[in-house]
């Protein structure tokens, strides 16, 4: 064999391993990393009986004089419902354009029982669990995926007061949820992750892009993530009020379940009164998980109903 087609050989094959390092090095090798800094002790402003109203880092809360009747002095579970002290949630199944969406209404005393959790409890590449199993380790009421920041090598990483990755991804939008309870959307190239941690963001997730700001709808008609499919399972997390939110996950990619377009989700939050909305990992990663289960139909090819293992997961619970 001639020197030159060795040489084409050699690289070719060298080209191929380096390529096939990448995608393990990416969706299969598991490494720990470490945190960058933590934002220290946190004290979350909560909502006084006597109606005085506290101040946040990002502003006072104001609730409703009426807002303790939404708990109850003791737990108590039904098959679509919590109340306790602090938490309260209600499970609604809607059906709307050929898709079946679960929405929890949740309602809280503070936002420190609006929490994230790791896989593993490690930060890290290709650390990977299953939503119900972080849900359970971490013994939450409710839960849904989160952002799987493990898929990717950059956007802001801050879990539960801690800061895990600072480098922004190009045209992404992140959500900070602060410890007043607060919910905005930042641009990530115009932002810094150390710089919201100060403000008192205590956890921000990195995937988008957002589906409602200031009330109104931020996406358009034929706006997608990347190139995937228009209809899809979906997970979204809203702001309604202080302290009020809309957990919500659509079935797709079935006979049963169509699955909805970012602007279809965007306009059903919308209409729910949602006034901050973000997009987080769908697809075959969108599970919510209530009560002990598993409530949707989680899958990845509409072939087979079953959890895909994921980086984290945003869930209620103490």
């Amino acid at each position: 064999m001639k020197k030159g087609v060795l040489s084409t050989v050699a690289f070719i094959l060298a080209l191929t391993a380096f390529s096939a390092y990448l995608l393990l090095d990416t969706f299969v090798i598991a490494r720990d990393g470490d945190a960058i800094v933590s934002m220290g002790d946190v004290t979350f402003p909560t909502r006084e009986p006597s109606g005085n109203e506290p101040s946040g880092t990002s502003g006072e809360i104001t609730l409703p004089q009426d807002w303790e009747e939404n708990f109850t002095d003791e737990a108590v579970w039904t098959d679509n419902s919590y109340t306790d002290k602090n938490i309260s949630i209600k499970i609604t199944e809607y059906r709307e354009h050929d898709t079946t969406i679960y929405v929890a209404d949740v309602r809280l005393s503070s936002v420190e029982y609006l929490k994230t959790a790791l896989a593993k409890g490690k930060y890290g590449s290709n650390i990977k669990e299953k939503t119900s199993v972080m849900a359970k380790n971490n013994d939450a009421i409710l839960a849904i995926n989160g952002d799987y920041y493990g898929a990717r090598r950059a956007g802001f990483v801050i879990r539960q007061g801690v800061l895990y990755r600072e480098s922004a991804a190009d045209g992404r939008e992140a959500l900070a949820i602060f410890v007043d309870g607060s919910f905005s959307v930042v641009e990530e190239e115009s932002s810094a992750a150390r710089e919201l941690l100060a403000a008192g963001a205590y956890n921000v997730l990195s995937f988008g892009p957002s589906l409602i700001v200031d009330g109104k709808v931020t996406v358009g008609e034929r706006d997608e993530v990347d190139q995937s499919m228009a209809n899809n399972p979906r997970t979204a997390i809203a702001y309604v009020e202080p302290l009020h939110y809309l957990i919500v996950v659509s079935d797709g990619r079935t006979s049963e379940s169509k699955g909805l377009k970012l602007y279809q989700m965007a306009n059903f939050l919308r209409g729910l009164g949602a006034t901050v909305a973000y997009n987080l990992d769908g697809g075959g990663s969108s599970t919510m998980y209530f009560g002990g289960k598993v409530i949707n139909n989680p899958t990845t090819n509409g072939k087979k109903i079953s959890e895909r293992e994921v980086s984290d997961i945003v869930y209620v619970g103490y």
